[in-house]
């Protein structure tokens, strides 16, 4: 028995063995609050207000209380879409530059308890607060400092109102996670009647510190956000996408809202001093507040995919805004698209193939800081180095063959942000291959790449600002995103289909039948001149599943076309491109097809662009053999294209000609007649 007696004693040491200690932090480090509020990742943004009633972006301050009467408000409608979206909270714009205040404040008359709603004893904010606790969301609050309407703007006096209201609305309400400070200051406005434009000096007129303070003494566990923080900042675009490399550091004190030269800042610097994450915020249509103009251009699945994995999974949270309608609801279109996106972020992280997996790392610290944390879902603990040891690598064995197209890595935040390269490799017969690389990680980072197969992988710690501390890594199969084909054509006849993911197959038609699995499948742009119907389908080949099929159905190709102007500007009216458009000063369009066709027809798109004019609501089309002798062939009005700008399809008796022009008897503003694109129908 005494040969055991050495072994077990060893062994009961190696039990008692001490957690090793754990690596100092790399400053900056997040606070409480700070770390609180990664966790939350998503939440969404609500506008509603005057806005929403007098179909701007930014009021001038001139409105009416009377304007605002939604006539089916819900809020618990907002909150139930933002849970069932997979959303952490809500914010909510409480006031924007106009003035208009969506709570009774003692301190303006400019507020709903002057407007029809509710007979004006109704509370916005309190619904809203009480819808958000009903669903379980977090309560945010987005208050403009500008204030358009305030007589007392830019001047000293403003300020104490400005902190009186914030005073109301952080001692009412609750709990509040979040106060938003928008960017936007000085300018143009009404001014209590003034009408002039009024600037002020953005670095110091708001004595930001003194109204930090007060926050932090009302709502001590908020965030605030602003260009600059102090908690948490703008990405810098409102596009819904942080950087390849982006950090949460900043260096805060140079950095002020509203500053000319922010982009510079955007992605926060390596060497930052404070720690102030990043915040990608963007509308599920191009404008913040409703306009009935853009029902037809909420985002694609596509679309709000791509911004997930691109705040998200670039170290940013994600705020989406809903622009709530005239009723007070949010639109069922966009309603569809939020919870289409929340199905298929879902799916896409529906099974972790590494929780099951081994890992082994090139190096660790010791007990405590091993790599078999890395899979345990629990962010707060780590595998981690020796001091001094910044490169290193860990090897993941799924115990067979599996296939994958996602890596996600967590840093543990908490005590710094440190990668600044790394990179993922596949075992092929006993050597490494390249999958994948990044630069920094952060909270979260998703790297997506094509489908690969592999029974073990390895990520490569490659440098760092110190040793890497890492939470966790996923590895998963994200199903392709199966949409229809987008089908384009340029001006010279070349057909695009593009699937929304590379790996899928891609099959179509040209003579109207519905596409099938196996048969004309795409590779290459094709010319197409005369006029076809496109329908084509993608096709995962892992599945077998199919998209629904896209259909375009094209006219002549614009290839021979000339656009009669002086302006070299108006090719953009025939250039195939949606979202460009050309001014006409004479208000008409004359084109010269290159040859004599037999008419059927014309399409008029109104410009898209986001903030619209010249829209033509009534039209004249004249034909000509010789550009010179014109005959008008049709006259009418685009019925409703105010409020829904689509592309305007007017048929008629059938006439030959060669030249065509597009007169605008009148635009919907009065404003020169604008032309998104135009063409003929002639089948």
């Amino acid at each position: 028995m005494k040969k055991y007696v050495l072994p077990l004693f060893a062994l009961g040491l190696s039990f008692c063995a001490e957690k090793a200690a754990p690596p100092e932090p790399i400053l900056p480090i997040p606070n409480e609050r700070q770390i609180a509020w990664q966790e939350l990742q998503f939440y969404g943004f609500v506008h509603f207000n005057m806005n929403t009633f007098s179909d701007r972006e930014w009021g001038f301050g001139d409105e009416k209380p009377d304007q605002f009467n939604p006539t089916a408000l819900d809020a618990r409608q907002w909150a139930r879409i933002a849970k069932e979206a997979g959303m952490k909270g809500l914010i909510i714009t409480a006031k924007h530059h106009d003035g208009f205040v969506l709570w009774p404040s003692k301190y303006t008359e400019h507020s709903v308890k002057n407007s029809p709603w509710r007979e004006g004893k109704g509370d916005l904010i309190q619904e809203f607060v009480d819808a958000c606790r009903e669903y379980g969301l977090k309560v945010g609050i987005y208050y403009s400092p500008w204030d358009r309407n305030h007589p007392d703007y830019g001047k000293p006096e403003y300020i104490t109102y400005m902190r009186n209201q914030l005073t109301e609305l952080l001692t009412n309400y609750g709990e509040i996670y979040e106060v938003w400070f928008d960017g936007a200051n000085g300018g143009t406005g009404w001014y209590g009647g003034a009408n002039e434009e009024r600037k002020v000096d953005k670095f110091n007129y708001y004595d930001w510190p003194t109204t930090h303070e007060l926050v932090r003494k009302l709502q001590p566990n908020a965030m605030m956000f602003s260009d600059a923080g102090p908690d948490v900042r703008w990405v810098g675009n409102e596009d819904g996408f942080a950087y390849e490399t982006t950090w949460s550091n900043l260096m805060r004190d140079s950095v002020y809202a509203g500053m000319p030269d922010f982009d510079k800042w955007a992605t926060g610097q390596e060497n930052g001093t404070h720690w102030v994450p990043a915040e990608s915020d963007v509308s599920i249509r191009p404008g913040w507040y409703y306009h009935t103009y853009e029902d037809h251009k909420v985002k694609t699945l596509p679309d709000l995919m791509e911004i997930y994995y691109n705040s998200i999974g670039r170290n940013s949270s994600l705020l989406i805004n809903f622009p709530v309608d005239t009723r007070g609801l949010i639109h069922e279109k966009d309603e569809e698209a939020i919870l289409k996106m929340a199905a298929k972020v879902k799916e896409d992280f529906a099974v972790n193939l590494a929780k099951d997996a081994s890992f082994e790392a090139s190096v660790d610290r010791g007990k405590g800081y091993t790599a078999d944390l890395l899979n345990d879902d629990d962010f707060n603990s780590y595998w981690t180095t020796p001091d001094g040891q910044l490169q290193a690598s860990v090897e993941v064995d799924f115990g067979k063959t599996v296939s994958f197209n996602r890596l996600l890595i967590q840093e543990f935040v908490n005590l710094g942000q440190r990668v600044k390269a790394f990179s993922l490799e596949k075992e092929v017969n006993g050597s490494w291959e390249k999958i994948a690389e990044g630069t920094t990680i952060g909270y979260k980072r998703i790297l997506r790449f094509a489908d690969t197969e592999a029974q073990k992988i390895r990520i490569n710690f490659l440098d760092g600002k110190g040793i890497p501390v890492i939470s966790e890594i996923g590895v998963y199969s994200a199903p392709a995103l199966l949409f229809p084909p987008k089908i384009t054509r340029t001006p010279e006849g070349k057909v695009t289909i593009q699937a929304a993911e590379s790996e899928l197959e891609v099959f179509f038609t040209t003579d109207g039948s519905a596409p099938k699995v196996g048969q004309n499948a795409y590779s290459d742009a094709f010319e197409l001149l005369q006029p076809a119907t496109v329908q084509a389908i993608a096709v995962d080949s892992k599945t077998g599943k199919t998209s629904d099929p896209a259909r375009v159905d094209f006219d002549l190709a614009k290839a021979n076309w000339k656009v009669i102007s002086s302006d070299s500007l108006a090719i953009r009216a025939v250039d195939e491109r949606a979202n460009s458009y050309w001014t006409s000063k004479t208000n008409d369009l004359t084109i010269d097809l290159g040859q004599e066709v037999e008419l059927k027809g014309f399409t008029y798109l109104p410009m898209q662009a986001r903030y619209p004019s010249g829209y033509i609501a009534d039209y004249a089309l004249e034909v000509s053999g010789d550009g010179k002798s014109w005959k008008r062939v049709a006259q009418g009005e685009f019925s409703n294209i105010k409020n829904s700008p689509i592309e305007q399809i007017i048929k008629m008796d059938p006439i030959k000609a060669r030249f065509v022009r597009l007169k605008a008897l009148r635009t919907v503003d009065g404003n020169a007649a604008t032309f998104g694109e135009f063409g003929v129908i002639t089948r």
